[in-house]
């Protein structure tokens, strides 16, 4: 956990400076693709799930330190091959989850996260899920097992493999020579990020290609069919709390709704997307059927609101370093005092983003928001032991509460004017 935190401070702002520059570099090149709220939204998604990875809130129903014990057969003793070893037997497991994520539905549900922003760039990288809590999938571990590869090695070589996924979330590099015979590159992840019907759910490898073409589900990028990005029954929100739990709903009232007794259990392990069909037939979902024809999720924000976003992730960023950087010194205060901390941020995220949503909704939660940090402050006579190295920093955060929630009040006032007015226009 501290270890973990530790890194994630040395990689957020290196995260976030590339995202930047992509969209500096858009902006050069005229080609923009990134939007800003969009992006936003990325960045918040990324919040959540470092800080749910951090307090570590996932359990592995097979822990691999237990497999590795019980199925070992040798043990390598060289050093980089153990490496090696770890790095091809991780990316290996990775093709797999990955494969399932995409054709189960239940497991959809751990992934609709990763695929839910209509724009393809390295923000939306970010977008990684928080649904994951009961891991299953430690199984896939067992070659690596049966090898006797350390416990430690896995821990290390686990969070390289997933920062070498980041790259290639861009639309900036074109086709890469012989690299596409062996690696994934932008060409082949935008294929995989694509809604049109020869893209879906193809070119599920992670770092090496050869994967999907030893499986079967490899698919070159065609120039003649641009792909189009996002989900094909699309979330149509900012919010990364809600994306990552929409499928798992929709799921959950077609269990409710149903007639049909043996439909309420195997929906979850049906094909991503299947629905009992009287279901189907009283409550449809929307989902795109062509995909060069559709409106994007663009609820309009203006400057002032854009750079209110800006800001309240800025703050968010700052809170969360201060987390991962002092995760020791927070635990010895009180044990339960990081998952205090935790909800604060989760509960952050949710609420500026409802209001880029545009939802009136969003001064509730801002408010529960800023009270909940009011009382944590009250509770311990400072921030978690921040007051410290930052003097009268008790008042600089009551203060930025206080003006937090009289400034997204004043958002939400004035998006019911504009909205009574747009709708009394239409009339």
């Amino acid at each position: 956990m501290e270890t973990y935190g530790k890194i994630l401070l040395i990689a957020m702002p290196s995260f976030l400076f590339l995202v930047l520059f992509e969209k500096w570099w858009g902006w050069y090149k005229g080609r923009d693709t990134v939007r800003n709220i969009d992006m936003i939204s990325s960045l918040s998604s990324g919040v959540t799930n470092v800080t749910k990875d951090v307090l570590g809130l996932s359990i592995a129903i097979i822990a691999y330190s237990w497999l590795v014990n019980k199925v070992a057969v040798y043990h390598i003793k060289t050093t980089w091959v153990i490496y090696v070893v770890a790095f091809m037997a991780i990316d290996f497991a990775g093709y797999w989850v990955h494969r399932w994520s995409h054709h189960v539905n239940l497991f959809w549900n751990l992934h609709i996260i990763h695929h839910s922003s209509e724009e393809f760039n390295l923000a939306c990288a970010l977008r990684q899920s928080i649904t994951l809590i009961i891991n299953p999938f430690t199984i896939l571990l067992l070659p690596a097992a049966l090898l006797g590869v350390p416990e430690k090695v896995i821990a290390i070589v686990g969070p390289l493999q997933l920062f070498a996924q980041f790259w290639y979330h861009t639309q900036h590099i074109n086709k890469m020579g012989f690299l596409e015979k062996i690696i994934v590159t932008p060409s082949h992840h935008r294929v995989h990020h694509a809604i049109n019907k020869v893209y879906i759910d193809k070119n599920l490898s992670q770092i090496f290609i050869f994967w999907d073409k030893l499986f079967g589900t490899f698919q070159p990028e065609l120039k003649e069919t641009p792909p189009v990005y996002g989900i094909t029954r699309p979330v149509r929100t900012w919010n990364p709390i809600k994306i990552n739990f929409s499928h798992l709903w929709v799921m959950m009232k077609d269990a409710w709704r149903t007639n049909n007794w043996k439909d309420k259990f195997r929906i979850w392990f049906m094909p991503t997307g299947w629905r009992p069909a009287d279901v189907i037939e009283k409550y449809p979902v929307y989902k795109i059927s062509d995909v060069y024809h559709f409106e994007k999720y663009d609820p309009k924000a203006s400057r002032g609101l854009n750079a209110w976003s800006w800001l309240q992730l800025t703050m968010i960023l700052l809170f969360i370093s201060y987390l991962f950087g002092n995760i020791a010194a927070i635990n010895q205060m009180d044990g339960s005092y990081i998952y205090v901390y935790g909800g604060f941020v989760f509960l952050s995220v949710y609420a500026f983003t409802e209001l880029m949503d545009r939802n009136p909704y969003a001064i509730v939660w801002e408010s529960l928001r800023n009270i909940f940090g009011i009382i944590i402050i009250y509770k311990q006579g400072d921030w978690f032991g921040a007051s410290n190295t930052i003097p009268n920093l008790n008042y600089i955060l009551i203060a930025y509460f206080i003006f937090a929630t009289l400034t997204t009040g004043w958002f939400v006032y004035r998006h019911y004017k504009e909205d009574h007015q747009q709708l009394s226009v239409s009339i």
